[in-house]
């Protein structure tokens, strides 16, 4: 098909996920062809470094052959067995036994999904009945954390703290409650890490007081926050959230589908201050976006009060057609396999450094006001008043501006509408192709920096 008719075809038929339809439309879809290592090539023959990993999943890179053949072979010899009925397929069974041997500890039973999204809304689903089994049905009530993503899901988009997803969709609902993000950059506790968590502390404790403990069932958490612009919260926060909950009778919930799979150097964000959640939510690097997939991993604990709750010969009923599916659980098998075996998370605790160092030299350019980063994550946050962290007007449309000149220079990353960069590279990354990531992130901000409107808006 001719470029300029898929373009058309695009504009008539396909809805893009979290798009103005309109502006969309008018703007025309960007086709992209091909991907190889860190590098995509549009239909237009332009190669572009991809530093945001597709959408924070591609963390082995593009054209893994490796995968591409477990793929192939399970296709052939067995392209989908249903998980109902007690059926299962070998994949699903070993996915779902190294997914426990690698997880934190206590993490022993896996519930598979499609992605992020339903992994949250199944988590919603298992907290519930969890409570109601265990003869605690008053306790439904779940807390989040404002800027947090946990999914555009009927519930989940109510649990996800980013106003976008709540506009016109009458969320957040009754029982899903927010607090502030541990947000050092901005937060009303000032700079200092250990006032920041004990601030987000007091607020947990206060949120719970008010709704009282007897209805508080979870709180959700992602250990750095994705889509809020990569907040980064100081070390020891999740550690001392655990302890609240703990204390409190309160799941904790770890959203790692972003945070998983050596994104921030560990297998999981949970094992650098040595914490287990109750339930934990992993997709995106799982399959490292070669096929949809995620999971719901849960103790012990929660598991038996699931399955041993009143009317326990009777069928648990939350289920989906292609929970385990076998040519899913076969790519994540063998991506574990790359990032165990094949160096792919040894080479990502070299490449964080080398990320975190560069984004460390940005840090005095004109447009930026803060930079943070946690393994092959990362944000800068851009303001045009350094002194009092202003962030630029939105009539000047900064993020689209920043998208633009990346393009122009090659280069793929998520500019969020505040003026927040999101990095997040192939963990498979190699140090020359890091280097072409920092300096093609240089020379968009000063190419941005060029244009007449924005430097006449820095204070």
């Amino acid at each position: 098909m001719q470029l300029n008719s898929l373009i058309d075809s695009d504009r008539r038929h396909l809805i893009h996920p979290v798009s103005a339809y309109r502006a969309h439309e008018a703007r025309g879809a960007t086709v992209l062809t091909g991907g190889n290592g860190m590098y995509l090539t549009d239909s237009e023959g332009n190669r572009l470094l991809d530093a945001f990993a597709g959408l924070w999943c591609v963390n082995i890179g593009y054209g893994q052959d490796s995968v591409v053949a477990a793929a192939a072979e399970q296709m052939r010899r067995l392209p989908y067995a249903t998980g109902y009925f007690s059926f299962a397929s070998e994949p699903a069974i070993l996915l779902a036994q190294r997914l426990a041997e690698l997880s934190p500890t206590g993490l022993e039973r896996v519930y598979f999904t499609l992605g992020g999204s339903d992994a949250i809304d199944s988590v919603v689903r298992f907290v519930t009945h969890y409570f109601n089994a265990t003869g605690r049905p008053n306790k439904k009530q779940m807390i989040a954390l404002d800027k947090g993503y946990h999914g555009s899901s009927s519930n989940g988009a109510g649990l996800t703290g980013l106003p976008a997803f709540h506009r016109q969709f009458d969320v957040p609902h009754a029982w899903q409650h927010h607090i502030p993000a541990a947000y050092p950059y901005r937060s009303a506790a000032g700079d200092d890490p250990q006032a920041v968590i004990d601030l987000s502390v007091a607020q947990l404790r206060a949120k719970v007081a008010e709704l009282g403990a007897e209805n508080v069932a979870a709180f959700f958490a992602e250990p750095v926050q994705g889509s809020a612009g990569v907040i980064v919260p100081p070390k020891g926060w999740l550690k001392a959230m655990r302890a609240v909950c703990t204390e409190l009778d309160i799941l904790l919930v770890a959203d790692e589908v972003i945070t998983g799979f050596c994104r921030t150097g560990p297998l999981f964000a949970c094992e650098s201050e040595g914490v287990t959640p109750d339930l934990m939510t992993v997709a995106k690097g799982l399959t490292a976006g070669y096929a949809p997939m995620g999971a719901v991993l849960m103790t012990e604990q929660v598991y038996a009060g699931i399955a041993d709750g009143p009317d326990n010969h009777l069928p648990i009923g939350h289920g989906f057609t292609y929970s385990g599916h076998p040519v899913s659980a076969a790519v994540g098998l063998e991506v574990l396999r790359l990032y165990t075996e094949g160096g792919i998370m040894a080479n990502g605790l070299e490449r964080g450094p080398q990320l975190a160092a560069g984004l460390a030299a940005l840090a005095d350019h004109p447009l930026v006001g803060d930079v943070r980063s946690a393994g092959m994550l990362a944000g800068i946050e851009l303001v045009a008043d350094k002194a009092n962290r202003t962030r630029f007007d939105t009539a000047l449309n900064i993020s689209d501006r920043l998208s633009r000149a990346a393009y122009k220079n090659g280069l793929i990353f998520r500019a969020f509408a505040d003026g927040t960069i999101g990095l997040a590279p192939a963990i498979s990354c190699d140090a020359d192709d890091m280097e072409q990531l920092l300096t093609r992130l240089g020379k968009t901000l000063d190419d941005v920096l060029a244009q007449d409107e924005v430097r006449a808006a820095i204070v």
